[in-house]
């Protein structure tokens, strides 16, 4: 854990012998070239990533300027070590490796860089979790002490262990061993038993749980710190091709703008080009998802990258703290967003909704904390619901007409992130309104906590609860 900076700093000092200089011809046909580091698995980057390059709105922006390279990676150090050296002009990555991007820019006047927009984010920090194998024994975080948890040194995954870690009364440093490895890998050591949990960002933790690969024991969610992932230019770059920078953040707009109008096509377009689940894309990108896309820098936003700062002080002895506010410069993005940018700034409503009529109970899906989706195979479109029991029956109706489901969103009962619902913890409460019968969680723990607050609700099996909801028992 202590080398992070020190990984940085060689991967800068290589840096020099790598290809794409930003300021070099390109190639082919002499034009200059950007680069553009992106994540594209990392899926809450998308609107600067993944689906902004499939989209070619930067290009279109740029209209045949300049050249644009995009250079992807599976975590956002590697970004920084190239805008050390000069050789990524425009990248994103999360918020901990935000921090560490600007601390190890700000001693290089030639290499400062600035946070100059938002991809998307959870105020509650709900795209972080720790999954464990399935059929571990580990119901709560603690039950974790003296074991092996893989997570990637710096990143944003690693930022919610840490802090998780501390609610749950266990010393980061010394009751659990941090292994670190990048996302990919650590993911096979799980399954091969060689950590025992699994700390990571988007969209890792629900990739592992839809293939039946490891089962949620911490939702990032429980820990109400703001997560989320923004973009990050050298600011030399930004002063010397400032209609560069526009073009970026005006195509970040069109893409934002796309996704929220597109959820089911964006996140089949997402999963085309990265081999993700379309069912994974959606449940962190679609209505009402885990992520809110929202360009704007919310003060929100930036009070919570302030907060972790001591955390990165914790887990890397060469971190230098940040000037959050002068690494923060919304001046770009406000030229590119127009009036309504300090309105929306304030705002934290997800522009992309849940709504519509549920079939099965027959009133309007549309309450963020209570509204789900089932998407049916065969189907384009999802089908709205209005309340996690409300959802049940309609699986339950599908199901016995001979469909098969593709996958079922629900938002967990006190947490309110959304999570599949085979693969939630089910509670039945005979206390509440027959359409609100059954409960959700993410994770065990919170299940046990809601259950232990209501005497007369107990824990279901997803299929008891699903047959009975089918069955009308929850009226």
């Amino acid at each position: 854990m202590r080398k992070i900076f020190a990984t940085v700093a060689l991967l800068a000092a290589a840096g020099g012998a790598l290809s794409g200089c930003s300021v070099s011809a390109g190639a082919d046909d002499g034009k200059e070239t950007v680069v553009v580091g992106y994540q594209s698995k990392t899926i809450n980057t998308v609107t600067a990533g993944t689906l902004l390059r499939g989209l070619g709105y930067f290009e279109k922006r740029l209209g045949g300027k300049y050249q644009v390279e995009w250079q992807d990676y599976d975590t956002g150090a590697p970004i920084t070590a190239k805008m050390v050296a000069g050789k990524i002009d425009i990248g994103s990555m999360g918020d901990y490796p935000l921090l560490i991007n600007a601390s190890r820019t700000q001693g290089v006047p030639a290499a400062q860089t600035r946070l100059v927009s938002v991809t998307g984010y959870n105020l509650r920090g709900g795209l972080n979790s720790v999954v464990v194998a399935p059929s571990s024994k580990a119901r709560t975080l603690a039950d974790l002490k003296g074991a092996k948890v893989s997570a990637s040194s710096g990143s944003a995954g690693h930022g919610t262990l840490v802090q998780a870690l501390e609610r749950a009364g266990l010393d980061p440093s010394t009751d659990v061993e941090v292994v670190n490895q990048q996302p990919p890998v650590g993911a096979s050591a799980l399954q091969s038993g060689n950590v025992q949990g699994y700390a990571q960002f988007v969209a890792w933790p629900g990739l592992l749980v839809f293939k039946n690969q490891a089962r949620l024991v911490y939702d990032g969610s429980a820990l109400d710190v703001p997560t989320f992932h923004g973009v990050v230019v050298r600011e030399a770059y930004a002063k010397e091709r400032p209609d560069v920078l526009q073009a970026f953040l005006q195509a970040q707009i069109d893409a934002t703008r796309y996704l929220h109008e597109h959820p089911v096509e964006a996140a089949e377009a997402v999963a085309k080009a990265t081999g993700l689940p379309p069912e994974v894309v959606y449940l962190y990108n679609g209505r009402d998802g885990i992520a809110t896309f929202d360009v704007t820098l919310k003060s929100r936003l930036l009070a919570a990258l302030d907060h972790d700062q001591k955390y990165l002080k914790s887990i890397g002895t060469d971190f230098k703290g940040v000037d959050v506010a002068k690494f923060a410069d919304d001046s770009y993005l406000r030229k590119a967003y127009g009036a309504s940018y300090d309105a929306d700034a304030a705002g934290s409503v997800n522009a992309a909704r849940i709504s519509g009529t549920d079939a099965a109970c027959g009133t309007t899906a549309g309450d963020p904390a209570k509204a789900g989706e089932l998407w049916l195979t065969g189907e384009d479109t999802l089908r709205p619901a209005a309340t996690p029991t409300c959802l049940l029956r309609q699986i339950a109706a599908a199901t016995s007409g001979g469909g098969s489901v593709r996958a079922a969103y629900v938002p967990d009962a006190a947490t309110g992130t959304h999570w599949f619902a085979d693969k939630s913890v089910w509670v039945r409460d005979p206390a509440a309104e027959g359409n609100e019968r059954f409960k959700p969680f993410t994770t065990r723990d919170g299940a046990e906590a809601f259950v232990k607050e209501h005497p007369r609700a107990a824990l279901v099996g997803y299929d008891e609860a699903l047959k009975a909801a089918a069955g009308g028992a929850s009226r």
